[in-house]
């Protein structure tokens, strides 16, 4: 009998050892379907932002409709956009408009200054593994040179970054910019013009008091300006250390 208890007791304590083994096994495959599950929609997303090159929104269905990251806050007298800093990068300056100024949180405007090595790197992984936003005017076209012409709209032009051809080229202007003005103070307006006539079409046309206008493209760079601590930094007092590349790939 006492044999027989034993022996019982062995067989229960071995199925239940079983059964928790058993259990341990689904419960790691249900975690592991799960990761992988969460790893599939990262890399769907992933896939899209890359497949993703730019697009051209105009300010107004911005600001009502904003994209993803973003948020618009209407206040008196004016309206506050925040954005993601981890995703994007927003260079815009504070807008005057006839419903009030719109500030873009946290952005350094149109012209962005970096004063050390460690600081040019961080503004490089950015520009090349995030979407950036500028705001470019379209305008009426100019009847005289050196004159001042109104903007019938404004646009904000979003341009991604970690796209492998947006990349290669900004990395291209880039290099070549440093290795052209090596250890001096120097200034390289990054131009999004060509890039932003192929992608909205040579047809594109504003409707302007029931007349429709082809305009023509203003304030389409941004300015990334590098102080070095040289003493006697002559070509950049001269004006001989600026630069300017294009970003011409559109995608479409």
């Amino acid at each position: 009998m006492r044999m027989t208890y034993i022996f019982r007791r062995f067989i229960n304590q071995l199925h239940a050892h079983q059964t928790n083994q058993s259990k341990g096994r689904l419960m790691s495959c249900t975690i592991t379907r799960s990761v992988l599950k969460k790893l599939k929609r990262n890399s769907m997303r992933q896939n899209t932002i890359s497949r993703f090159v730019m697009d051209v929104i105009e300010l107004e269905s911005f600001l009502n409709s904003p994209p993803h990251g973003f948020s618009a806050e209407r206040r008196a007298g004016c309206t506050v956009v925040k954005w993601d800093q981890e995703n994007s990068c927003v260079f815009i300056d504070e807008i005057q408009s006839s419903k009030g100024n719109i500030i873009f949180c946290n952005s350094p405007g149109r012209e962005i200054t970096v004063r050390t090595l460690g600081e040019y790197t961080d503004l490089r992984r950015k520009l090349t593994s995030m979407t950036t936003y500028i705001l470019v005017s379209a305008c009426m076209v100019e009847e005289k040179r050196n004159r001042d012409v109104p903007a019938l709209r404004y646009y904000v032009v979003a341009i991604n970054g970690s796209h492998p051809m947006t990349r290669w080229e900004m990395e291209r202007g880039l290099d070549r910019t440093i290795s052209s003005v090596a250890g001096e103070s120097y200034a390289v307006d990054v131009d999004v013009s060509a890039a932003l006539q192929g992608w909205v079409g040579e047809n594109f046309q504003i409707l302007v008091d029931a007349e429709k206008v082809k305009p023509t493209w203003k304030d389409t760079h941004f300015t990334i300006k590098y102080r070095s601590d040289a003493l006697f930094d002559i070509p950049y007092w001269f004006g001989f250390s600026k630069r300017q590349f294009k970003i011409s790939y559109h995608g479409r």
